[in-house]
């Protein structure tokens, strides 16, 4: 029932997200400019070498030039780590520019007229082990750099926390799955059900985890349910029968709410956090195949809870429009109807056998649903055309059915009453299923 290579793929999914969350939190771009002051008259340096040493621990950066406009940048810094800047250019004295973090962008540095010359990283080490790093500009951020550094560092703060929490929804539905799955392959649905909703909850909206633990949980409930029906229908017990048909309905609903969900999670999604379309639709299909079969079971048992059919009469449409064998088609639409029939929804039954007859005429499950239907309609409302045209399709029926058929003998019983009862004697229908005129 579960596809192991399907279900890895989702989760390693949802690691690559993750990662990459994270990689892209760990550094950030320094940017500034170099100008010169000449007696007040302040003009950028083009050409200027900013040297990059790092001083948290004994390592360099490549260094830059700036710019004609005195411009230079680096594109990623590692966060938290310290720098400085030694910054030289002809005709300039040479500048040390300390407390350099990932993150400062708008730097200003301010050389005045000298030599030429550079500092060596020996010069830039020692000035900064004894503080007395000098720089015309003397390191201090301005007002507008205060601010963006205070920008950047709460912005830092939000990543590095919506990465905590990536990484603990992460861990949950990574456990979740695989205890959930050890559950379920063991036959222990209510710890399965348990460990996938747990998963679910962790992040019930996203599209890489939630649809699989919910066709999973909805796999659940169905397993469930189909158990508790098989072990004591076949009880002495009336009461226990009664209510092991009542534990399947119930389990039956909550699994077609589960793919509705999985279904609505799909369709809602953002294109751009579907990875693989080819898994997604797989997903979908997994979905819409649960919903149908747990729609296939309600009537199998004859126990329909309104959940099924909210759920059913918008998947099982969806399912047969992406479905490619004509006879699985046929069978959803009579999923279907026949749970319109269960339900006492004679009205929608009866639409839905007569849309399957069009193309199928001598459909026998067709036939008999439809007079089945129509038949009851005829009592409740004491409509004897109704009675007329559902023993028209009770003949039918019973003329192709083999006499294994459940309802054969019903529908043999059936005629005979409404000849007996109602004087309705069954006419021949014509191949499209409808009584000549």
């Amino acid at each position: 029932m579960f596809r192991r290579s399907y279900l890895v793929f989702f989760i390693a999914a949802v690691f690559i997200a993750v990662a990459g969350i994270g990689a892209n939190g760990q550094n950030a771009p320094v940017s500034g400019t170099v100008e010169l002051d000449t007696n007040g008259t302040k003009t950028p340096v083009a050409g200027a070498l900013v040297e990059v040493y790092r001083i948290d621990i004994k390592s360099n950066f490549p260094s830059a030039k700036t710019s004609k406009k005195g411009d230079f940048s680096f594109a990623g810094m590692p966060l938290g780590a310290r720098f400085v800047f030694a910054v030289s250019a002809p005709g300039c004295a040479p500048t040390i520019f300390p407390n350099v973090k990932a993150g400062q962008e708008r730097l200003l540095i301010t050389l005045t007229p000298g030599d030429g010359r550079k500092f060596t990283e020996a010069e830039v080490r020692e000035s900064v082990a004894k503080g007395t790093a000098a720089s015309a500009g003397t390191g201090e951020m301005t007002e507008e750099q205060k601010k963006a550094q205070a920008e950047f560092e709460a912005k830092r703060k939000e990543i590095e926390a919506k990465n905590e929490k990536a990484k603990a929804v992460n861990e949950t539905v990574n456990r979740t799955l695989k205890e959930g799955n050890e559950a379920f392959n063991a036959k222990n649905y209510d710890v399965a059900i348990a460990k996938y909703t747990e998963g679910i909850d962790a992040d019930p909206e996203f599209v890489g985890s939630a649809p699989v633990l919910l066709n999973n949980r909805g796999a659940a409930y169905t397993a469930r349910g189909t158990e508790t029906f098989n072990k004591n229908i076949k009880s002495a017990d009336a009461a226990a029968r009664s209510e092991a048909k009542m534990n399947a309905k119930q389990d039956f609903a909550a699994a077609a709410e589960s793919y509705m969900q999985s279904y609505e999670v799909i369709k809602k999604a953002p294109a751009a956090d579907i990875t693989d379309p080819k898994n997604t639709d797989l997903l979908k299909f997994t979905a819409l195949r649960g919903a149908k079969e747990v729609g296939r079971l309600s009537v199998l048992i004859e126990q329909v809870d309104q959940k099924v059919i909210d759920v059913d009469k918008v998947l099982i449409p969806e399912y047969i429009n992406v479905e490619t064998d004509a006879t699985k088609k046929t069978e959803a639409s009579m999923i279907l109807a026949d749970l319109y029939r269960v339900a006492a929804d004679f009205d929608n039954a009866i639409a839905g056998y007569r849309k399957i007859l069009e193309t199928a005429p001598d459909n026998v499950d067709a036939l008999a649903g439809a007079g089945l239907s129509l038949v009851n309609v005829g009592y409740i409302n004491n409509d004897k055309a109704k009675l007329q045209e559902g023993s028209n399709y009770l003949q039918k029926f019973i003329s192709l059915a083999p006499d294994t058929h459940k309802y054969k003998a019903d529908a043999v019983g059936l005629i005979d009453s409404l000849k007996k009862e109602q004087n309705v004697t069954p006419q021949k229908l014509p191949s499209g299923g409808k009584k000549k005129p």
